[in-house]
């Protein structure tokens, strides 16, 4: 532990408490200070969970206990303050997504972290996925030709869910993600077009066009209010296309109490009957699916701290996801595309 990066993370809702101290306490090069809140309720969580992780005041006081990095996981409305506040006392930051609320609150925070000569990214842990990593292993061996079409689904059904303001919305909260693995695997976009709906001040179910420069089209959905939701992928090729039905199952296992540290090598293993298929008219070729690695996503991030790897999701993508999502509500708004 004696080159271990002490890291510390800010709030422990659901989003702390399930997606980040599991998989922080799980990285062997890492050693986990605790925990910033000072809601009574997350305290007592944190000691039955986690006795060994202290709780924290503040980030002042997470600093002057030792701490060299620190992720952010609080409702979007507070990523920026808090994030400002982590870069000015001289910390590393991992910031949960949605990153910010817009691109221009994005290009500041960026621009701070640089200022100030410390680390910065967001957690796109889907981009670990097993499903996007066997997506992007099939693609990278030609196995359905050139892509066409990229359809890509977080879908649910719970129409008496309301989406949470910490998300910022379904479009801000799934989009960050499906934004992110459209750019990722289609590169840069030049045209943006969506519908978004809502029954509130939130938006809970969207559809958003994107365009590509390579000539791939995007088309990507998100909603809480969907009966009979879709494929997770259906990805059209020149040969062929690849459908998988189910989601990833990594977060299923973090939501039952699992975590890579019991799990091992289990972790991120997705049964047979998860598989997805390539499709040539009604012939479907099962493909074994790529493990999935959440478990990967702060390794790497405290390996670059230490100058031993790269960022796992640089800045310049926060910028560039929020920047569409930037077009995707103006469209929303105007009824028109919007070039980007």
């Amino acid at each position: 532990m004696s080159d271990s990066v002490k890291f510390g993370l800010v709030g422990y809702g659901s989003g702390g408490r399930i997606f980040h101290a599991p998989l922080i306490a799980a990285a062997a090069n890492i050693e986990f200070l605790g925990v910033v809140t000072t809601n009574e309720e997350r305290r007592r969580e944190l000691a039955a969970n986690l006795p060994a992780q202290a709780a924290f005041d503040s980030i002042t006081a997470l600093k002057e206990a030792g701490a060299e990095a620190v992720a952010i996981s609080t409702p979007v409305t507070t990523h920026a303050e808090l994030a400002l506040e982590a870069i000015e006392h001289g910390l590393h930051v991992v910031v949960d997504k949605p990153f910010t609320l817009t691109a221009d609150k994005a290009k500041e925070v960026v621009a701070a972290a640089k200022a100030k000569g410390v680390l910065l990214s967001v957690y796109q842990n889907r981009r670990y996925d097993s499903d996007f990593r066997t997506l992007r292993r099939l693609i990278d061996d030609g196995q359905f030709g050139t892509v066409r079409r990229f359809e890509s689904r977080f879908e649910r059904w719970a129409p008496e869910r309301k989406p949470g303001a910490a998300g910022g919305g379904t479009l801000l909260d799934f989009g960050s993600h499906l934004v992110d693995q459209a750019l990722l695997l289609n590169g840069p976009a030049v045209r943006a077009y969506a519908e978004v709906r809502g029954s509130g001040e939130l938006d809970d179910d969207f559809f958003l066009a994107l365009h590509h420069v390579n000539g791939v089209e995007s088309h990507l959905w998100g909603s809480w209010r969907q009966g009979a939701p879709g494929p997770r992928y259906r990805v059209a090729g020149t040969t062929g296309t690849f459908v998988i039905t189910d989601v990833d199952g990594q977060e299923a296992a973090l939501k039952a109490g699992h975590c890579p540290a019991e799990l091992g090598d289990e972790w991120g293993v997705e049964p047979e009957s998860a598989w997805g298929r390539i499709y040539r008219g009604d012939d479907g070729t099962p493909v074994r699916s790529e493990r999935g690695r959440w478990d990967l996503f702060y390794p790497a991030f405290a390996a670059a701290v230490r100058g031993e790897g790269p960022l796992p999701v640089e800045p310049s993508d926060v910028v560039r996801n929020m920047t569409v999502l930037d077009a995707a509500r103006e469209s929303a708004r105007s009824g028109q595309a919007i070039r980007l």
